[in-house]
């Protein structure tokens, strides 16, 4: 049970532009943001910066969703995990690439610049960060400077996202809860209950 409780999407009209948009992608609103909402500058905030990050660029989405679920396994933010799951599969990426993604670097369905940003997530996301030039010097064979700041701006955001999460113990919503059951596995993925 989350240590906050969320607001009521009634109480945030002010956002109801951006809660469209969470209904049109996600078809439902995330508890985490509900909950950022007792500080509206927060909310909008973090709203802004996650549409900048995730949305906007020219690495693909499809792309940021995996290196974003990477990121929150290394961190352990189940809540994330299952978030980003349900994206993966919103942005086109198969059950089976969702699956495998814990595999990256042996998975036949990875390319090599998927292999490099999600290591470099993985080496990012992990306590203490163990990122190292090679990493960079990896990233840098399919990915220009503009672009690497983009796959960093993604994890960092759910270095963020994954400390919210787990710190307030957010609720999971349903639709998140399904996909995560069916394409990451974990064992006990259900709605109200937090890892």
């Amino acid at each position: 049970m989350a240590h906050l409780d969320p607001l009521s999407r009634s109480e945030l009209p002010q956002f109801e532009t951006f809660f469209e948009r969470y209904d049109r992608i996600r078809g439902f609103l995330p508890n985490s943001i509900l909950t950022m909402g007792r500080r509206p500058g927060i909310a909008e905030a973090f709203m802004a910066l996650n549409q900048a990050i995730l949305y906007e660029g020219t690495v693909a989405e499809e792309l940021k969703m995996l290196i974003s679920l990477v990121a929150s396994q290394a961190a352990g933010c189940r809540y994330c995990q299952a978030h980003m799951a349900n994206l993966s599969s919103v942005y086109k990426n198969s059950d089976e690439k969702i699956q495998a993604v814990w595999t990256f670097e042996t998975s036949d369905l990875f390319s090599p610049a998927e292999r490099a940003a999600l290591r470099l997530a993985w080496h990012a996301a992990v306590v203490p960060n163990v990122a190292t030039a090679d990493d960079f010097e990896d990233l840098k064979r399919y990915f220009t400077d503009d672009e690497i700041i983009e796959i960093v701006a993604s994890i960092s955001l759910f270095g963020y996202l994954n400390r919210w999460n787990d710190t307030i113990a957010t609720d999971l919503e349903e639709p998140p809860s399904k996909v995560a059951g069916r394409t990451i596995g974990v064992v006990g993925w259900s709605p109200g209950k937090h890892g």
